[in-house]
């Protein structure tokens, strides 16, 4: 979706403050945080839950993910909290996967609780847990790829984000930049924070169509010219 390309050691950058964020900061929450989800009901026994009871809870899970991290990513985006904390996270306007959880620890802490805030007041089974992580890090990962593929979700879902939707809100780099949403765009819809995304839409909307037009003319021209008796 842009033409810039990260180099090579802004890349080892990353892939460097990942491990140590993955080691540093992950690691010790997920082991300080098995013990309160047991005590909250989480049980790792057979049998296993329903695949509705799953989906359900997924759901939930994603929903209840949407509106926290909506108002924490909003927050992150106010000019103190931007300047000292989630700047870093925008130090790449061209995002690429990996750049999904490159963030001060501050925040992989503060964002992290709405990912994890729905499995603990709900103590899911641990298969229930391991899949809703897996399907948040691959929607966060697509969100950041930096391509808008044929078969992504927001070609299908129409309240889906994506990579299109956040790709626009990295490339402003200031703190009122909108699309604030994680994975559904309706708290951006609800309270406008996406109408810049939504009126630049609509204009390379109009631009493509008018290119499509100059096209079709020089097309249909060649053709008069060919068949010129």
């Amino acid at each position: 979706m842009q033409t810039k390309n990260n180099t090579p050691a802004a890349q080892e950058k990353c892939i460097t403050r990942l491990l140590l964020y993955h080691f540093c900061v992950n690691l010790p929450v997920m082991i300080f945080s098995y013990p309160v989800f047991r005590f909250m009901g989480m049980r790792s026994s057979l049998p296993l839950p329903s695949w509705k009871v799953i989906s359900t809870q997924i759901l939930f899970y994603f929903i209840l993910e949407d509106f926290v991290f909506y108002w924490g990513h909003r927050i992150l985006h106010t000019k103190w909290l931007y300047k000292h904390v989630h700047s870093i996270h925008h130090e790449y306007a061209t995002p690429f996967g990996l750049t999904s959880e490159y963030a001060h620890p501050a925040e992989i802490l503060f964002l992290g609780f709405a990912t994890i805030v729905g499995p603990a007041i709900t103590g899911p089974h641990l298969i229930t847990l391991w899949l809703w992580m897996v399907v948040r890090v691959l929607e966060t990962v697509e969100a950041h790829c930096g391509y808008h593929f044929p078969w992504s979700l927001s070609n299908f879902l129409p309240l889906y984000g994506g990579a299109d939707f956040h790709d626009y809100h990295h490339r402003l780099l200031y703190t009122k930049s909108g699309n604030y949403s994680s994975t559904f765009v309706y708290m951006d819809w609800i309270f406008g924070t996406d109408k810049g995304y939504r009126r630049l839409k609509v204009l390379k909307s109009i631009e493509d169509e008018a290119e499509g037009k100059e096209i079709l003319c020089n097309v249909e021209s060649v053709q008069s010219w060919l068949v010129w008796p």
